[in-house]
């Protein structure tokens, strides 16, 4: 059951702040670790290195924000939810909206000790491609495929 107050909307640096704080609070429970990037860093990497390659949209209940992915027609780089949002359907529907504007093939990494997003992804038709820890948390990652005419 997905909150009916909701708007996805194209992210802009007015938000900055709240999408990095959701980001940072989901991400460590997600994988029991601290964000190793000052808070300054990790805005400016939304606002400056991530907008260049990606599109970002994010979830908004009440002008706060609840959600957000950063993904093109190839790839999902990013896909966070608020941690009391989960389970409301709202990174289904980011999701959808992704492989909606795929190319038909869509490839995302998760960190293997995230339990949840792994049994996400495996429900929504993607499929383990590689195993690996080649990122900065040092930590075992999967890279996940999903292919629209499997």
């Amino acid at each position: 059951m997905t909150p009916h107050n909701l708007i996805i909307t194209q992210y802009i640096p007015k938000y900055a702040e709240q999408t990095v704080r959701m980001w940072r609070d989901s991400k460590e429970r997600a994988i029991g670790q601290k964000e190793g990037h000052s808070f300054e860093s990790h805005i400016y990497f939304l606002n400056n290195v991530l907008r260049e390659q990606y599109q970002i949209d994010i979830v908004l209940m009440d002008d706060k924000v609840v959600g957000m992915i950063a993904y093109n027609e190839r790839e999902i780089s990013q896909l966070y939810i608020h941690i009391e949002y989960q389970g409301f359907g709202i990174g289904q529907t980011l999701l959808d909206k992704a492989k909606e504007q795929s190319s038909g093939k869509l490839t995302l990494y998760t960190f293997e000790v995230n339990d949840p997003a792994r049994r996400f992804y495996e429900k929504n038709g993607f499929k383990i491609k590689s195993r690996g820890h080649e990122n900065e948390e040092n930590l075992p990652d999967i890279l996940y495929e999903w292919n629209s005419n499997q």
